[in-house]
């Protein structure tokens, strides 16, 4: 599965429209993870842990994009956006979403 924030795949022109695809992920805060990224944001630095939590949804997201997108027959998905939402009450959570267009080429 090719995935690509392009609108197409040079050398590979695109045969079949099939639609859009998404793929939503939220992810919730975690007491302890927020306490050292606290401890990170006075001190300096990056908070590693929750680089590693929006590695994953992120992962996730572009994971359940490409499946729906197998589920229509595509091979690839073009025009990828990802984007990244904070919800809940007082932003305990985090959305991570990926569109695109599934398309066969």
């Amino acid at each position: 599965m090719f995935s690509t924030t392009t609108n197409n795949i040079e050398g590979h022109p695109v045969r079949e429209y099939l639609g859009i695809v998404t793929g939503e992920v939220i992810v919730g805060a975690n007491l302890f993870r927020d306490l050292f990224a606290s401890i990170t944001d006075i001190v300096g630095g990056r908070s590693g842990k929750y680089e590693d939590v929006l590695a994953r949804a992120r992962k996730e997201a572009l994971g359940e994009m490409e499946a729906e997108a197998a589920k229509l027959g595509g091979n690839a998905v073009i025009g990828v956006d990802i984007d990244y939402e904070v919800l809940g009450q007082n932003g305990s959570m985090l959305m991570v979403s990926a569109s695109g267009t599934a398309v066969v080429i």
